[in-house]
C-alpha cells in the first residue's frame, strides 16, 4: 500500500493532453459515430468532463498498488527522478501505471521516466510479434517526446540492468505494470532485490485489469460464475474515467537520446519464418480505431455473431489488449456509454462478460496457479478422469509437425490452423474445437497441452497470455468447467466434434476460405 492515504473515490478525467486551466466542458454526444476523428473528440471530451485536479492532486486508488520489495514510498520529499518501468502495459493513453508515476514525480518536482526493457527473444514469440510490439513502442516514444517524459529502451533483462538505470538517471522511486505469468513476476521479485539494495521502493500497479486481481479474490476461482459477482462488486469503483498525463514540467540534466531503432531489430534472436498479418495495425491509434469499427459495424450483433465462425462479429481488440496498447478500461468504458447502449442493447453485456469477467478470470488462474500451462494445474476431478483414460485407444495420432502445418485428415481443424498461421489469430469458437482435436490425436493429455500452447504461443498476436493458457486449459483439462458425460480419451472433458460444428454454421464456408497454408 502507499503509505500516503488517497480516496478510493476516483474522479473522470482523461488521459489525452488538455491545456491548462483545465475547466469542465459539457460533452455533446456519445461514443457511438460513424465519424473516427469526433471518436477520438469523444474521447477527449468525456475526458474533460470530469477533469477537475492537476495530476498531483489527483485522488489515484491506492488498492491499484501493491509493494513489491517491502520499501515504503514517501509520499513528498526529495526524489531526484521516478521511473515507470513498462512491460505489459505498452501505452501513454489510459494507464494507472504512468499516472501513478507521474503523481509522484509532481508530488516530488522531479523528472519522470518511461524504460522498456527489450528481451532478445521470449518464448516462442517471433518477428510477427516484436514486430507488432516494437512499432507500438515507437508510437509510445513519441508520445513521452511530446510530454516531456523521459523514454529509454534497453537491451536485456530489467532484473539484470534495471539498479544500474537507477543510479545512471538519479532514480529513487520505480513503478511496474502487472502481469500475472511466471517469469515476469519472477523477474520483478529479481529487480525488487536488486532495488531494495540501493533502497529504492518498487511498487506494481495493475493497468491491465479494471478491478485490480488482488482486490478482486485472494484465491484461485473455481469458474466464471464465482467471480462474476466479485468483479460487478468493485466495478463501479474502478470502471472510473483517467486524469490527464500532463506535459511534464521537470527536466533531468541530460535529455534522452532518440532510441536507436535499428540496433534494437538487430538486437532480436527470434524466428522470422512468421510474418506480420497484413489485417492488423499496431499502435494505441489503430487500438482506438479497431474500438471504434467494433462499435459502429460489429457491436450491434455481437450477441449472435460471436459464435458464428463464419462472419464477421468479433471485436479484434485482443492484440492490442495483449501488447497493452489499448486499456480494456477504455473499450469498456466507451462500450458502455449511454450512446452505445441505446444502439447496441444485450450485445452490451454479452461483451463485458466476454471482455471483464472472463478475462479477469484467466489472470487470477494465472496469478494463482503457476502451473497454468500444465496438466499440475488441472482440478482434482479433471486429473482423476484423465488418469483412468490415461490408456484409452486414439483412432489418430499426429506429431506436432504434422499439426503445425495442418496435415491432419480432418478439414475443418485443418482449417483453425491455417486461420491461425495466416492471419494471427482463430476464431474464439473454433479455438476450442482445435484445441479439444488436439487432446485427441496426441498421445497424452500432457502432450496435447505443451503443443496446444506452443503453435498459439508462436503464431498467435495474443499467444503468452493468461487468456490462451485458460482456452487451452478450459478444452483439455476442464479448467473453469464441470464434468460431461464420460467417453474414451477425454474422459469426463467436455466433448466437441466435426458433426456438432456442422450443425452450428457453414462449415463448408469457412473451410473453402482457409483451404492451404500460403
Amino acid at each position: 500500500m502507499l503509505i500516503y492515504r488517497l480516496t478510493s473515490q476516483i474522479l473522470r478525467s482523461s488521459l489525452l493532453i488538455i491545456p491548462k486551466p483545465r475547466t469542465a466542458t459539457r460533452t455533446m454526444s456519445g461514443y457511438f459515430t460513424n465519424n473516427f476523428n469526433e471518436f477520438l473528440d469523444c474521447i477527449k471530451r468525456k475526458k474533460a468532463d470530469h477533469t477537475t485536479s492537476l495530476i498531483e492532486d489527483y485522488p489515484y486508488d491506492e488498492r491499484r498498488s501493491r509493494c513489491v520489495n517491502g520499501i515504503a514510498a514517501k509520499p513528498t520529499g526529495d526524489y531526484r527522478g521516478v521511473a515507470f518501468w513498462m512491460f505489459r502495459d505498452q501505452r501513454v493513453d489510459d494507464n494507472w501505471a504512468l499516472v501513478c508515476a507521474q503523481k509522484f514525480a509532481m508530488l516530488h518536482k522531479c523528472p519522470l521516466y518511461v524504460t522498456f526493457y527489450l528481451m532478445s527473444h521470449y518464448s516462442v514469440a517471433g518477428i510477427r510479434q516484436y514486430d507488432f510490439m516494437l512499432k507500438g513502442l515507437q508510437q509510445v516514444e513519441k508520445q513521452c517526446k511530446n510530454l516531456g517524459i523521459q523514454f529509454h529502451l534497453k537491451l536485456g533483462y530489467a532484473k539484470d540492468l534495471i539498479d544500474e538505470y537507477c543510479e545512471d538517471n538519479e532514480i529513487d522511486l520505480v513503478i511496474a505494470d502487472f502481469c500475472p505469468l511466471r517469469d515476469p513476476l519472477d523477474w520483478l521479485d529479481e529487480a525488487g532485490h536488486r532495488l531494495k539494495d540501493k533502497k529504492i521502493p518498487l511498487y506494481q500497479v495493475d493497468a491491465h485489469n479494471i478491478v485490480p486481481v488482488w482486490i478482486t479474490s485472494n484465491k484461485q476461482e473455481f469458474a466464471a460464475r464465482t467471480i462474476r459477482p466479485k468483479v460487478h462488486k468493485y466495478l463501479d469503483e474502478f470502471l472510473t474515467e483517467f486524469p490527464p498525463i500532463e506535459k511534464h514540467p521537470y527536466q533531468p540534466k541530460t535529455i534522452s537520446e532518440p532510441t536507436d531503432w535499428d540496433s534494437a531489430w538487430e538486437h532480436l534472436k527470434v524466428d522470422k519464418s512468421v510474418k506480420p498479418a497484413a489485417w492488423l495495425k499496431p499502435g494505441t491509434i489503430n487500438g482506438y480505431r479497431m474500438l471504434h469499427e467494433f462499435i459502429t459495424q460489429r457491436l450491434k450483433r455481437y450477441d449472435e455473431d460471436r459464435n458464428l465462425p463464419t462472419k464477421n462479429g468479433l471485436s479484434n481488440l485482443s492484440p492490442y489488449y495483449h501488447f497493452g496498447q489499448l486499456s480494456v478500461q477504455r473499450a469498456i468504458l466507451a462500450i458502455t456509454d449511454r450512446s452505445v447502449k441505446s444502439k447496441c442493447g444485450k450485445s452490451v453485456d454479452a461483451y463485458v462478460e466476454e471482455a471483464v469477467v472472463r478475462r479477469e478470470l484467466s489472470d487470477n488462474y494465472c496469478f494463482y496457479n503457476k502451473d497454468y500451462d500444465n496438466f499440475n494445474g488441472a482440478a482434482d476431478w479433471a486429473k482423476k478422469s484423465h488418469e483412468e483414460h490415461r490408456d484409452d485407444k486414439r483412432e489418430h495420432i499426429y506429431t506436432q509437425k504434422e499439426l503445425q502445418f495442418a496435415k491432419t485428415h480432418d478439414k475443418l481443424w485443418n482449417a483453425c490452423q491455417i486461420q491461425m498461421v495466416v492471419e494471427g489469430k482463430m476464431h474464439g469458437y473454433m479455438r476450442m474445437y482445435w484445441a479439444k482435436k488436439i487432446l485427441e490425436w496426441t498421445p497424452s493429455v500432457e502432450e496435447a497441452i505443451r503443443i496446444g500452447c506452443f503453435l498459439n504461443d508462436k503464431y498467435e498476436y495474443d499467444g503468452r497470455d493468461p487468456n490462451g493458457y485458460v482456452g487451452i486449459m478450459w478444452s483439455m483439462v476442464g479448467l473453469h468447467d464441470r464434468g460431461w458425460t464420460e467417453r474414451p480419451v477425454f474422459g469426463k472433458i467436455r466433448y466437441m466434434n466435426y458433426n456438432g460444428c456442422a450443425r452450428k454454421f457453414d462449415i463448408d464456408g469457412y473451410m473453402k476460405k482457409y483451404s492451404e497454408l500460403k
